[in-house]
């Protein structure tokens, strides 16, 4: 397929970290694709909490199903619109390698915790694997990702820890900037980055109210009050009588979802179409220069918000999760308070680092022991987190 001129190509990418030979049968994006599929980061995702933890069944969504979804959603987009497909499953398949055990409880606990060290943010600890955590070749840290899929990891970041990355940038010798640029000039980035981020949002509709409906913490009732949701409940009715039986009510559920993924998908690329009509980008760069473009309709934005809304507090804040999500929560703030008093309790790769008095990569304006805690939390899997807090507390609050 043809790409148009404002997508990403790959021959024309500006570069990587450390240079390197091309490889001969693949692109520079497609061998980011592999290398994060290879990467220790990425089978961690698949013992790692989206909404519910790890033991409460085996057919909940975990961040690694998430991240399939993601890329899914985003190559059938990207297809439509002659974007880079594989550009966009890569930042879809590494958008969520920094993130937490536990979710975003997790994450809140882990922040608060480095509150006084610069703070944690599981967008900006992707881009901290994919550059410097994982341990794979002999010449270099991380690895070693395209510029492109860089920037797409790096979805949100605050100015300081722009400018931090700046200084940090050995691609600024272009004159360009690196990854954390665009947060300064206000800039965007690919429209590749940008269909990521639109598919992530989808990804979460539509998985989330399969969850929450198989979990029992939402009902089928419920979901027709929500707009995005019921005119595509009474299409599925409509076309098939057979799915008002009780004993289809799954596979009205799906069918329902299903109708409202086509549906959210064809909005996209065709606001997005709409968009890039009028502005007419010629080129990434000028796609850059612009305001995000890839978009749903607004129509389609403002049922979006409201099934969001009634996710948060239906869902995310049922009982039910915010208990087990507290016990999380409890397990990071004692795992770290465990490691600061006790870093050699880490296993031995973090824990040496620590002993050697080894700097950590930046951005970082912390002491380095805290950092590597940090770094070391937000790579363990729910139920090593589990494990390790039951070995250095002698109490089980998870299963």
């Amino acid at each position: 397929m043809s790409l148009a001129p404002y997508a990403c190509h790959p021959a024309q990418s500006r570069g990587r970290r450390f240079g390197e030979v091309d490889a001969p049968t693949r692109t520079a994006f497609q061998r980011d694709r592999d290398r994060i599929v290879h990467s220790t980061a990425f089978r961690r995702l698949v013992y790692k909490t989206q909404v519910f933890l790890n033991h409460e069944g085996d057919l909940f969504r975990t961040r690694l199903t998430h991240s399939l979804e993601v890329a899914q959603l985003g190559r059938s987009i990207a297809r439509s619109l002659h974007l880079n497909e594989d550009l966009v499953e890569t930042i879809a398949l590494a958008h969520d390698l920094g993130h937490t055990p536990f979710g975003h409880a997790g994450q809140d606990a882990l922040n608060a915790c480095m509150a006084a060290y610069g703070g944690f943010e599981h967008n900006l600890q992707s881009l901290r694997v994919v550059d410097h955590l994982e341990e794979r070749y002999p010449d270099f840290d991380g690895l070693n990702l395209t510029f492109e899929t860089r920037e797409g990891i790096l979805k949100h970041c605050s100015r300081a820890n722009a400018i931090l990355l700046e200084a940090d940038e050995p691609l600024c010798a272009d004159g360009l900037g690196g990854v954390g640029q665009r947060f300064l000039q206000r800039t965007q980035p690919s429209l590749e980055a940008q269909l990521c981020n639109l598919a992530d949002e989808i990804a979460y509709n539509a998985h989330d109210i399969d969850d929450g409906v198989r979990s029992g913490l939402i009902s089928l009732e419920q979901l027709q009050d929500v707009p995005l949701f019921e005119g595509y409940y009474r299409q599925a009715l409509a076309a098939h009588a057979q799915l008002a039986q009780p004993a289809n009510a799954r596979r009205l559920l799906y069918e329902s979802i299903r109708l409202m993924l086509s549906e959210q998908v064809y909005d996209v690329i065709a606001a997005t179409q709409a968009a890039l009509a009028e502005a007419r980008p010629g080129s990434v760069a000028q796609a850059r220069a612009l305001p995000v473009l890839v978009v749903f309709s607004r129509g389609m934005r403002e049922r979006s918000q409201a099934l969001k809304a009634f996710l948060l507090r239906e869902l995310y804040r049922h009982p039910q999760v915010m208990e087990n999500m507290a016990l999380a929560q409890q397990v990071v703030r004692e795992l770290f308070a465990a490691y600061s008093e006790a870093p050699q309790e880490m296993q031995t790769g973090s824990a040496a680092r620590v002993a050697a008095g080894t700097p950590v990569p930046p951005p970082q304006t912390t002491p380095a022991t805290m950092r590597t805690i940090a770094d070391y939390i937000a790579g363990m899997t729910d139920r090593f987190a589990a494990r390790e807090h039951e070995r250095l507390t002698g109490r089980r609050l998870l299963p």
